[in-house]
């Protein structure tokens, strides 16, 4: 059976995220500090984490980290009273895929749950993407992208993004030179257009600038289509 995992001190939050996982269907464990928290995710090795970002022994961002320096790519979704945009950049680059702010509708929950899981197990991907794949590689410039492979490099050297970094710049790469609409995207990536903030796309937009354009103010390959969208350069 499919398992959520949340890593959170406040009890009553506990008991409300478990209600709404189990109401939909899946497993649940929690932890209630980053200790105890890393511990179970090696044990029960989770579909999806929710993570707290205040904890009693540490911070969720530190435990993203963490997590993704394992290798580990399971989903990660912040769930945390803090809800500026500052905050929401660190865990973005900490290589957290989500970010849902208390409090929270539970049906907001729920759906973009069943939206991650969804895209875990049945990603939609375009004709194009398909081709692509196939073909193995995206190739412009001093970038790579392989296809499936959650692999990018920039002249020869991997490039360390997120799972949800990877997938959206996956998704551009499998049209270069094609305009992906903010809707698109949040279908392709993040599995529905209600799944996310769309606002959430330009912060992931800008860190893939951060690792792989020399400039980010001036990128060359991952491009803004003022008011459409973006797209990946075809050539240079």
């Amino acid at each position: 059976m499919t398992k959520v995992m949340l890593i959170d001190d406040d009890e009553s939050l506990q008991l409300l995220i478990g209600e709404i996982v189990r109401r939909d269907g899946y497993d649940f464990c929690c932890a209630g500090n980053g200790h105890d928290g890393m511990v179970m995710l090696d044990r029960e090795k989770p579909d999806f984490l929710i993570l707290d970002v205040m904890l009693p022994d540490t911070n969720g961002f530190e435990i993203c980290e963490n997590v993704r320096a394992k290798g580990c790519q399971v989903p990660i979704m912040f769930l945390t009273a803090k809800g500026d945009i500052v905050d929401k950049s660190i865990g973005f680059k900490a290589g957290a895929d989500d970010y849902l702010v208390k409090p929270f509708q539970t049906e907001e929950l729920s759906l973009r749950l069943r939206a991650h899981l969804r895209r875990q197990t049945q990603r939609v991907q375009p004709e194009e993407a398909a081709r692509s794949r196939r073909e193995g590689v995206y190739s412009v410039g001093d970038l790579e992208v392989i296809f499936g492979k959650y692999d990018v490099r920039l002249r020869g050297q991997q490039v360390q993004l997120s799972s949800r970094e990877f997938e959206l710049l996956e998704l551009l790469a499998s049209d270069p030179g094609s305009v992906f609409t903010r809707d698109q995207i949040l279908e392709h990536v993040w599995g529905s257009i209600e799944a996310a903030d769309p606002n959430s796309i330009t912060v992931f937009v800008r860190k893939i600038r951060e690792k792989i354009e020399d400039d980010p103010s001036k990128p060359r390959y991952l491009i803004t289509v003022w008011r459409v969208g973006y797209k990946l350069a075809d050539r240079l």
